[in-house]
């Protein structure tokens, strides 16, 4: 199970930055046109999408044990969204053996300042303020 999560999640943080990437190279981020960004369905999507990444912070903030480590994933994943997430969960997964219970990745806390949130919150801010 460890090794098919690995996988999944390496595929979801690749497409999700192949398509950031392309995205962002034929449309600037706040260039979405005002028909598109007042559509009940583009609301509908973004709050589910937010929604889902609040759900899964939660998690996240059970597993770190320090204020900095919440805070830091906090703002990568509202800023970076699945692919912050997708690196959390490769960071869990290979911080343990191919053998481990996935009980215990998912119930094992994470002490430390959690240095990959901590970065991935910069790099969120530094995407958000060059959009």
């Amino acid at each position: 199970m460890i090794l098919f999560l690995r996988a999944l999640f390496t595929v979801v943080l690749l497409s999700m930055l192949a398509v950031t990437s392309w995205a962002s190279y034929r449309c600037p981020l706040f260039s979405v046109p005002r028909e598109v960004s007042t559509h009940p369905w583009f609301i509908a999507t973004l709050a589910d999408a937010y929604w889902g990444f609040i759900t899964f912070y939660v998690w996240v903030a059970y597993k770190q044990t320090t204020l900095l480590a919440r805070l830091a994933w906090f703002v990568a994943i509202v800023l970076l969204g699945n692919i912050a997430m997708a690196a959390y969960c490769l960071a869990e997964l290979f911080h343990v053996p191919l053998n481990t219970k996935l009980s215990a990745v998912l119930t094992v806390r994470s002490p430390g300042p959690g240095i990959l949130g901590i970065a991935l919150a910069l790099a969120g801010v530094i995407v958000l303020f060059l959009a």
